[in-house]
C-alpha cells in the first residue's frame, strides 16, 4: 500500500498507526516530527504531477482543507481519492476509522480508543461564551458548523458566531469586542497568535492561548486535547 496524504492531521494518524505506507505528504504535515516522505506542496496547492509520479494506491483528502479542482485532477489521472468530512468530534472518530481501514491499518488503534474515552465525558454545565479568531489582517473567526467549534462546546465554551451563515466569517475587531464574550480563544494556527500578538486587541477580556493542533487536528492529539485545552481555558479565568 502506497498512500499520499493532503491533510496534516490525517498524515499523523496514518503515520503512527500504519508505519511505512505514507510516500507523500504536504509541506504543512509537521507530525510526526521525523516523518520522511516526499513533500508535494501545500494543502491548497499540491503538485498534482508530483503526486501522480509517486503512484499511490490512495490519496487521502478533506473537503474543507483541499480544493475540488485538485482532487478532480487526481481522479482524472486514475488515482483513488478518499475525501473526508469532519464537522464534529463523533464524525472525526468515524472518519479516522474509515481512513485507517482504507490504509490497511486497524480501524480503532489504541490511541483512537483512548481519544474516544477522553471525549466521553458529558459537557460541563458551567458555560462561557467566546469569540475564536483564526486570523487577523483581516480578522476571521470560527462560524457555523466547525470541528473546532464542537470541540470547544464539549469543553463548556459556546462561541458567539456559531450561527453565522459563513463557516469562517470576516468580522471587524470592534464588532468582536462589542459582542462582549466571556473570553477570547486564540489558537497558534493557522494564524500564530501569541501573548504579544492578539490579546492586546481585547484589553478587557480574558484570553486563552491554545494549541491549534489540539483545537483543530483530528488524529492522535485528540487523546490529550481535552486536558490540554481545558487547562488553557481554565487559565483564562485568572
Amino acid at each position: 500500500m502506497r498512500v499520499v496524504s493532503l491533510v496534516p492531521s490525517l498524515t499523523e494518524a496514518v503515520a503512527v498507526t500504519v508505519p511505512g505506507v505514507l510516500v507523500g505528504a504536504t509541506d504543512w504535515c509537521s507530525h510526526p516530527a521525523d516523518l520522511d516522505v516526499t513533500r508535494i506542496g501545500g494543502t491548497k496547492n499540491p503538485a498534482v504531477d508530483r503526486i501522480v509520479g509517486l503512484a499511490p494506491d490512495l490519496v487521502i483528502a478533506n473537503e474543507e482543507e483541499n480544493r475540488e479542482p485538485d482532487l478532480t485532477a487526481l481522479r482524472a489521472a486514475g488515482l483513488r481519492v478518499l475525501v473526508t468530512e469532519v464537522r464534529d468530534v463523533p464524525q472525526a472518530f468515524r472518519e479516522l476509522s474509515r481512513v485507517l481501514d482504507a490504509c490497511g491499518g486497524p480501524p480503532r488503534p489504541d490511541w483512537l480508543a483512548r481519544a474516544e474515552e477522553a471525549w466521553a465525558e458529558p459537557p460541563p454545565a458551567d458555560r462561557r461564551t467566546a469569540v475564536v479568531p483564526i486570523w487577523r489582517r483581516p480578522w476571521m473567526v470560527l462560524g457555523r458548523d466547525t470541528f473546532a467549534g464542537d470541540v470547544l462546546a464539549r469543553l463548556g465554551v459556546d462561541h458567539l458566531h456559531a450561527g453565522h451563515p459563513e463557516r469562517y466569517p470576516r468580522i471587524p475587531v470592534a464588532e468582536l469586542r462589542a459582542a462582549a464574550p466571556d473570553l477570547v480563544v486564540l489558537p497558534d494556527e493557522p494564524y500564530r497568535f501569541t501573548a504579544d500578538d492578539g490579546p492586546e486587541a481585547f484589553p478587557d477580556v480574558p484570553c486563552a492561548l491554545v494549541s491549534g493542533r489540539h483545537l483543530t487536528w483530528y488524529g492522535p492529539s485528540l487523546a490529550e486535547a481535552p486536558q490540554a485545552l481545558g487547562e488553557a481555558l481554565r487559565a483564562a479565568r485568572r
